[in-house]
């Protein structure tokens, strides 16, 4: 097992329903239903990625080297600039701030990295003997 994945699948998981609680009672009162749903969004994607941890985590029992050390960080690092950047735009609103642009940047380089990991994934199983 890779403990560093199973603990960062565990913090995540457990943001993940927070922010998801905040996401369907709270936040409704503060901004738009479209604001919502994009908050909704980035919750999602980072629970798809907590299970996509923990499978990186217990597969690295048979098959541990670097596309999977790999696929398991870019899903932490993809967690963060996705549904992190999600989540800054939609706390923008709420607040009344204005949001830099470059957050919503963030946001399409949060999926590549998502991507990249299923790649290194898939590759890390193509290779498994």
């Amino acid at each position: 097992m890779h403990k560093g994945f199973l603990v960062w699948a565990a913090v995540l998981g457990a943001l993940a329903v927070t922010f998801g609680a905040f996401g369907a009672h709270k936040l409704k009162e503060l901004v738009a239903p479209e604001a919502v749903t994009t908050f909704q969004t980035g919750v999602t994607y980072q629970f798809y990625h907590v299970f996509a941890l923990l499978a990186v985590a217990i597969l690295y029992n048979w098959m541990p080297g670097a596309q999977l050390t790999w696929a398991g960080r870019l899903f932490v690092i993809g967690t963060f600039l996705f549904s992190g950047s999600l989540y800054a735009i939609v706390l923008c609103k709420a607040a009344g701030v204005e949001f830099p642009r470059a957050i919503g940047a963030i946001t399409p380089l949060g999926g590549l990295c998502f991507i990249i990991g299923w790649v290194l994934l898939l590759l890390a199983v193509l290779k498994w003997k």
